[in-house]
């Protein structure tokens, strides 16, 4: 009953005219941040940091700047839908698994219909994790304590296994994808020896920072969509009708209850997989993707525009923004790059996270959680009156549309690492992108590898550090054993399918 008042207590505050305001502000800056490539929530968090110190000499409180930033982070996750779906140039890394389904729901002249869900999607998981993270805040980061180096690879495994075993594409193919994205993303220095890695003609100094994941998803899902799309339909697309009347929102709006098992799925696993160190919204849309494809009665339609391909990334994405702010309210440890920023600013502003933080700031805390219901609220509504605007932007000439996609491209991935190194190899990866499209090779599992590398190799090999090479560590484990049975039984799934096939034609 003392947590419901003070949660009651804190939406109130949050609902004070300044908050309020500074909620609105900060969620119509997140879309445009979350929108333009390049951008995302990491560097619109840490461009206007230096903002709240305005806001907090005006208000003379933490809280206030806080739900500004923090609405700024719901914002950008919902605006990072919007270029995946109506240009297919993921806003975000945390975006790219939407641009599987959103964009050729689009392309079928429905980008009404993805962008309804996408919003929907976005504002049940943002709530459903709230929800959570109300409830049940110091317990779940004694969970996420428990999850050490094997847990966390444990997972990542299950994450390619979801791809490998129920992805219903050409498993080889599938499997050289994979392969495909690991090398990428061991493009670089060894994390532990430091040695060079896969380095083209002793040049140190273009590949020294590695493949930037941005870099990949642009001109994969960028260019590499503008080029399939050129070539496939010779000039001709036709996106979506421009005007978008009330009847049309609302048929939309009924049309997203279809996608409810994947808005379920995404919401539930995005929260756990948020509140994990180092995990963040990426992982958990991509693992929410692979998860929703494995438990779909159709899994083929997924990548031709399936509901709940675009809804579990959106509600994951969501959903995990506000669990990583988990661990760094109650531990102290970001859970993504865009809460290293908020911790940093919350140290800045005096506040000392941790366990104590809960009893010793209670007027910082749940102010702060209130805001998150009441950005929730008001990025959907802002999310909905967007779409009549971004419809007519469809309508454009594909021959303009192509060209604005690719200048967004270039200047997005220019701002982002400020150097033409970076845009000739994201130029690279859309010409190799459109001859895999050709070749029929399914591009997401290479996306999950490059993004989960980084993460699984490391979690790997300090695992069998911890275990002078023993690979029973992943199996001996009381959280670990578990999800590494699991994933070895999906990845082994096809040759199952396969020797019950053959037993089958004998009989």
């Amino acid at each position: 009953m003392d947590v419901l008042a003070l949660l009651l207590n804190g939406i109130w505050i949050a609902l004070e005219p300044i908050n309020l305001g500074l909620a609105l502000l900060g969620i119509i800056i997140g879309l445009f941040v979350g929108t333009m490539p390049g951008l995302g929530s990491v560097n619109g968090v840490a461009i206007l940091l230096p903002f709240t110190f305005v806001i907090q000499q005006m208000t003379g409180q933490a809280t206030s700047p806080m739900i500004f930033l923090a609405a700024i982070y719901y914002g950008a996750m919902y605006g990072g839908a919007i270029s995946s779906i109506t240009l297919g140039i993921p806003g975000a890394s945390t975006a790219v698994a939407t641009t599987f389904d959103g964009r050729p729901l689009a392309l079928q002249g429905k980008a009404e219909n993805a962008l309804v869900i996408a919003a929907v999607a976005s504002f049940v998981g943002g709530t459903i994790s709230t929800l959570l993270f109300t409830g049940a805040a110091p317990l779940l980061a004694n969970v996420a304590l428990k999850f050490g180096n094997p847990e966390i690879f444990a997972l990542m495994l299950l994450a390619f296994a979801t791809f490998v075993g129920l992805s219903g594409d050409d498993i080889p193919k599938t499997v050289i994808s994979i392969c495909i994205g690991l090398i990428l993303s061991a493009v670089g220095f060894d994390i532990i020896s430091g040695a060079p890695r896969l380095l083209l003609f002793d040049s140190t100094e273009w590949f020294s920072r590695g493949i930037q994941f941005l870099v990949l998803a642009i001109g994969f899902y960028g260019i590499g969509e503008m080029l399939s799309t050129i070539y496939e339909t010779k000039n001709k697309t036709e996106i979506s009708e421009a005007n978008m009347t009330l009847d049309r929102l609302r048929r939309a709006l009924i049309k997203s209850s279809e996608a409810w098992k994947g808005t379920l799925i995404g919401s539930v696993l995005g929260f756990f997989v948020g509140i994990l160190p180092a995990a963040g919204a990426t992982p958990a849309s991509l693992m929410a993707y692979g998860v929703s494809k494995m438990m779909s009665k159709q899994p083929t339609k997924f990548g031709t525009g399936a509901p709940d391909g675009i809804a579990a990334p959106e509600a994951a994405n969501n959903s995990a923004s506000t669990g990583a702010m988990l661990p760094m309210m109650t531990l102290g440890i970001p859970g993504s790059p865009t809460t290293a920023v908020l911790l940093a600013g919350m140290v800045i502003w005096g506040l000392t996270p941790g366990p104590q933080l809960f009893t010793d700031q209670p007027d910082f805390v749940w102010p702060l959680i209130g805001s998150f219901y009441v950005s929730n609220v008001i990025a959907v509504v802002v999310n909905l009156a967007f779409i009549p605007l971004l419809l007519r932007l469809l309508r454009m000439p594909f021959s303009i549309l192509a060209s604005l996609i690719f200048v967004l491209s270039v200047v997005g991935v220019f701002a982002a690492y400020q150097n033409m190194y970076d845009v000739w190899l994201m130029l690279f990866f859309g010409i190799a992108a459109f001859f895999l499209r050709l070749l029929k090779y399914p591009l997401a599992p290479a996306v999950l590898a490059i993004v989960l590398g980084p993460i699984a190799e490391p979690t790997l090999r300090q695992s069998l550090i911890l275990s002078d090479g023993n690979w029973m560590i992943f199996l001996n484990r009381p959280i670990a054993g578990p999800i590494t049975i699991v994933a070895i039984i999906l990845i082994l799934l096809p040759f199952f399918h396969f020797l019950r096939k053959q037993w089958r034609g004998t009989r």
